[in-house]
């Protein structure tokens, strides 16, 4: 069941890629005069080598054999009925289809798995870090009262200390003079 929704996957990118390759590769500029007509495609059957008979979509090649180019299967995803995956190509010679189907497998198990990550670490993670964060400020927040009244204490300490000596030595009137 995995197979076929990768090999789906594959075919339609890999069309889409040759449908781009082909049509950008051929001549939109044309004079007013001469009207460009669609050339037909020749028969798969009837080309020789792999570069040509990679050139159109509808073709494949299998090196099994010499069995050579052939029509692409319409009914069948892949052509494994006319030639086995380790030997056929399509719109490149040097990738079979064995490996370009195990190729996507892993491109597509590692975007899965990256978006996958990137889904825990901005949603999943978030939340958990706003409250380890918040615990923290509380803490420090915390900690800047408890050394802000230990200073307050001090403060007074120093102050009244202060005072009893300047009382001693004069320095200071008492209030009850007045």
């Amino acid at each position: 069941m995995g197979y076929t929704h990768i090999s789906l996957l594959v075919v339609f990118v890999t069309f889409s890629f040759g449908v781009v390759v082909n049509s950008a590769s051929t001549n939109t500029t044309s004079s007013p005069a001469v009207s460009t007509t669609p050339t037909p495609e020749p028969e798969c059957i009837s080309l020789t080598s792999c570069d040509e008979c990679l050139k159109y979509t509808k073709c494949y090649w299998c090196n099994k054999d010499d069995t050579g180019c052939g029509d692409y299967p319409k009914g069948d995803i892949l052509p494994t009925k006319q030639c086995p995956l380790s030997d056929a190509r399509w719109l490149v010679c040097w990738l079979n289809f064995e490996a370009l189907l195990i190729s996507m497998g892993v491109i597509a198990g590692v975007l899965l798995i990256s978006c996958c990550c990137c889904v825990y670490c901005c949603c999943c993670r978030s939340g958990r870090n706003k409250r380890k964060y918040a615990r923290e400020d509380a803490k420090l927040e915390s900690q800047r009262e408890e050394r802000k009244m230990r200073q307050e204490e001090r403060r007074a300490e120093r102050k009244a200390k202060n005072d009893e000596i300047r009382k001693k030595y004069g320095l200071i009137k008492d209030d009850d003079d007045d």
